[in-house]
């Protein structure tokens, strides 16, 4: 007697069906995931009202890049990752030398590299001098003598007569500042990752042949 046993269908071509609806599972679930997180944190940046370009440092990774994996990942990162941390967890910020935090006023205006100006750049920019007025109630003050411009901004005064000049507030003196929480980015990323088991089971059900 003899006895022929075949297993249809292919057990072997079934596995790796299996495995390959799998690894496109999981590989789109994962990039998904990572575009939603990364389009979630640059639209919580700008809508604090920090602007797109730094919402714009917020990027995407995923791995591998030109194949599927059961073992994929995505990376979202920030390429300003001092500020942004700042920002999501509102830190207690003090100066380094343990004396003054300087915070300009409207008058002083803005750096010539961006952002904010220092006492050293002002003066050197606008050619005066700066006094130091303490305070016992609220914070001490740099003031100059100078006139506002049309902008708003002290300059020298070109009177000879001292006709306009004031006394104009520039920076305020402060021993610390606890910067405000503007963001809250772990809450899109758990939000994010609770999603990725639901997206695996719905795109491997429908990638199964």
């Amino acid at each position: 007697m003899k006895l022929k046993l075949e297993i249809s269908p292919d057990l072997v071509a079934l596995m790796r069906a299996e495995i390959a609806a799998g690894e496109k599972a999981v590989s789109a679930a994962m990039r998904a995931a990572g575009a939603d997180l990364k389009s979630a944190w640059r639209g919580q940046i700008t809508g604090a009202g920090l602007g797109t370009r730094l919402g714009n440092s917020i990027r995407l990774a995923t791995w591998p890049k030109s194949s599927d994996s059961l073992n994929a990942a995505a990376l979202v990162w920030s390429n300003a990752p001092v500020i942004i941390g700042a920002h999501d967890t509102g830190p207690l910020i003090r100066s380094r030398d343990g004396f003054w935090l300087a915070i300009p006023t409207p008058a002083a205006g803005n750096s010539v590299k961006g952002g904010r100006i220092t006492p050293a750049e002002w003066e050197r920019r606008t050619g005066l001098r700066l006094r130091f007025i303490y305070r016992r109630r609220g914070p001490s003050l740099l003031v100059a003598e100078g006139r506002l411009n049309s902008k708003g901004r002290a300059v020298a005064s070109k009177s000879r007569t001292g006709r306009g000049v004031a006394t104009v507030p520039i920076f305020l003196l402060v021993p610390q500042v606890r910067l405000r929480k503007r963001l809250d980015l772990a809450r899109d990323a758990e939000r994010a990752a609770e999603g990725v088991p639901g997206m695996i089971v719905a795109n491997w059900a429908a990638g199964k042949p």
